[in-house]
């Protein structure tokens, strides 16, 4: 290990503490990576000395807290598992006992039965601000994690498929697949940053007799040229219409079998037979149909990766229900009958749950049908194939499929099957993240809003607020792009800000706001800070150079302190698998930068502070970039700070006067947007 390492030179401070002894020491430490693990490490040790109690019980008691105000960390004493003595008890006790000479902790606080740590201030600013400078993009990652052997990397890692978006061919990418989308990408580059090998799968919708169907409307109704120009739009208004005229033809034929008439030839030429037929022919792998389905499938998936791109989403491979055939579903409903797995029902074949598996989760399992009376297998059996085909071709460690809540009993299902098969090892590898429903999202005639639509709507929206100051808005270099990217982040915060398995309401006057914790607001954070670099106008090697000591307000320390807990979010995160847990964070980073910038002023002081300054928002700044990547989105580093945010700002609620909003000037006052000289 480098002496330069910051960390090293932390450890230095701290009698008989080595970063290679506390690895060794501690499971999954890596101080090297995170400041925290090296800060509870040393406490763990101290704590033995007082309490008695082995360092390796104490090293995972000691939590995160709430908040600043609360500590840097904190232990529970019953966690300590101690008999004898009343909780409050012990840490009164211990308290006292702690030294007061400690290089790292001032003396702790109680407050019933927890003690709660707060880090001295000159080694932790030390000790972080090197460390982001050093790590940069990489500073919260932990590639250990990922690995097959942690103690020997040449052994690699380990394969993680996440299976997210699955929208249906020749449909527009509406409410629904977004929330999967973004979520499974955030799943995506949450285990890529912990090292896994991760492969990202778009099982698409993309078989059927709806395929039939649509091929029928083509032959009938398709434009070669409107097919080429945006094939999703003309392929779905194609099979809107045609499915208008089936559902027309089948009223009529069920009225004249009301009417006593004979519906034979009338059932034997309609378009849901037609539509079997065509299907059939798809099934039979007839190259005329099959070339014809192939070159919808082909250009929905060209315009589905246009979309993608907007959302900072890429696909490994793009795989579907075509892609299982029908031999393989064959050979797995022969097992599941050998097995006994599934029985004969009117002629179908189901899972009786009841009868395999005891008490109230058979019962909740239900009795799923896997194959139908005329032979068609269902979703169920084609999951089934896929889940075993891709263990064996991709022999992966998780699969984590992406899928609304509405699937929860599918999900159970197929994984309980694979398990009945005599799987139970890829059973428990696979699970499922699921989420709630996006709600307010119709138009007023009741149809799906699409999310091409609700995209340009949400661009459209932040556009028009721009142009509100046509000054401002001249300075924005490119304000179609700026807009688009503000736009996208408003969605996706907006989805991203609850729990996953909360629905939510699409609001898109909230969701615009720089009011508020929003997207164009955290876009706005991360703008200015990269402006009050610009204008400092220093290097990189100044920065590194900077005289920390100076950095000793409040202030400053508390985003230092914010900072250090990056690492342990992203650890907490994996935990969660919730976007949230990251969100929660850079809003809190956002809110201490927003009441700083008075306090610690850059441009305009004394060189020396001014580097330290620096040093202390560009590190912030990279913080706060590598969050929102994570979250899939793409910070923008300039031209928003005034171009955007004062036409959007609320005269009344912020007390602006005319005067000072046609100055571009602002009183100061609320901590969510903040006015400052170095703006």
């Amino acid at each position: 290990m480098s002496p330069q390492n910051p960390i090293e030179r932390l450890a230095q401070q701290v009698d008989g503490m080595s970063l290679g002894a506390v690895s060794d020491k501690y499971p999954n430490c890596h101080p090297e990576l995170n400041p925290f693990d090296f800060y509870r490490a040393h406490l763990s040790n101290v704590l033995a000395d007082i309490t008695a109690v082995d360092p390796k019980i104490i090293y995972p008691a000691l939590s995160w807290t709430q908040g600043l105000d609360k500590g840097d960390l904190i232990l529970a004493a019953p966690a300590l598992r101690v008999k004898g003595k009343k909780p409050d008890e012990l840490v009164k006790d211990w308290t006292e006992k702690f030294p007061e000479n400690d290089p790292l902790f001032q003396k702790p606080t109680i407050h019933n039965y927890f003690m709660a740590f707060f880090v001295r201030p000159t080694p932790i600013v030390n000790a972080v601000i090197p460390m982001i400078q050093q790590k940069g993009a990489e500073y919260g990652t932990n590639k250990f994690q990922g690995l097959k052997d942690p103690k020997d990397p040449s052994k690699g890692a380990k394969r993680m498929i996440v299976e997210f978006s699955s929208p249906n061919i020749a449909k527009p990418f509406h409410a629904g697949h977004l929330r999967s989308t973004i979520i499974g990408g955030f799943i995506a580059n949450l285990y890529e940053l912990a090292g896994w090998d991760v492969m990202r799968i778009n099982y698409l919708g993309d078989w059927g007799k709806q395929y039939g169907l649509l091929a029928l409307a083509f032959e009938k109704y398709g434009d070669e040229e409107a097919l080429n120009k945006d094939p999703i739009n003309h392929l779905f208004q194609l099979y809107v219409r045609i499915n208008t005229e089936m559902s027309a033809e089948k009223e009529q034929i069920e009225a004249r079998k009301k009417a006593g008439e004979d519906v034979t030839e009338l059932e034997a030429n309609s378009l849901d037979e037609e539509a079997r037929k065509y299907f059939k022919k798809m099934t039979d792998r007839d190259p005329v149909a099959l070339a014809q389905w192939k070159r919808f499938r082909d250009l929905s998936i060209v315009r589905y990766k246009e979309t993608y791109a907007r959302l900072n989403i890429k696909f490994d491979h793009y795989s579907g229900e075509s892609q299982v055939s029908e031999d393989t579903m064959e050979a797995v409903g022969k097992q599941m009958e050998e097995k006994g797995i599934c029985k004969e029902d009117k002629g179908a074949m189901i899972v009786d749950f009841q009868e395999l598996v005891p008490g109230k989760e058979g019962k909740r399992l239900e009795r799923p049908i896997v194959r139908k009376r005329d032979g068609t297998a269902l979703y169920l059996t084609r999951d089934i194939s896929e889940l075993l085909s891709r263990h064996e071709k991709y022999q992966f460690d998780q699969m984590i499929y992406v899928v609304a809540s509405a699937q929860d009993l599918h999900l159970k299902q197929l994984f309980k099957i694979i398990e009945l098969l005599g799987h139970k090892d890829i059973a428990a590898k696979c699970q499922h993240i699921n989420f709630g429903l996006v709600l307010g999202m119709s138009t007023r005639k009741g149809t799906v809003k699409f999310l091409d639509d609700i995209l340009r709507d949400v661009a459209d929206k932040m556009h028009d607020t721009m142009r509100k100051n046509d000054d401002k808005y001249k300075q924005v270099a490119n304000p179609e792009a700026t807009a688009d990217t503000l736009g996208i982040s408003s969605v996706m915060v907006q989805d991203m800000s609850g729990k996953r398995i909360n629905n939510y309401t699409f609001n898109m006057e909230a969701m615009t706001s720089f009011e508020g914790d929003t997207g164009p607001y955290l876009q706005y954070a991360h703008a200015r800070v990269s402006s009050i670099r610009r204008k400092a106008n220093l290097t990189d090697e100044e920065l590194a150079t900077a005289d920390l000591s100076l950095l000793t307000e409040p202030h400053a320390i508390n985003i230092v302190r914010l900072l250090a807990q990056w690492p342990d979010t992203v650890q907490n995160t994996l935990r969660t698998l919730e976007p949230t847990t990251v969100l929660t964070y850079l809003f809190k980073m956002t809110h201490t930068l927003s009441s700083s910038y008075d306090q610690l002023q850059v441009v305009g002081s004394e060189r020396e502070l001014m580097k330290a300054r620096m040093a202390l928002y560009d590190a912030a700044h990279t913080v706060l970039g590598n969050g929102m990547r994570l979250l899939g989105l793409s910070p923008v580093e300039s031209a928003i700070d005034k171009a955007v945010l004062f036409p959007i700002r609320s005269l009344h609620t912020h007390g602006l006067t005319a005067e000072l909003w046609a100055s571009g000037r602002e009183r100061t006052g609320t901590t969510h947007l903040p006015g400052g000289p170095d703006e």
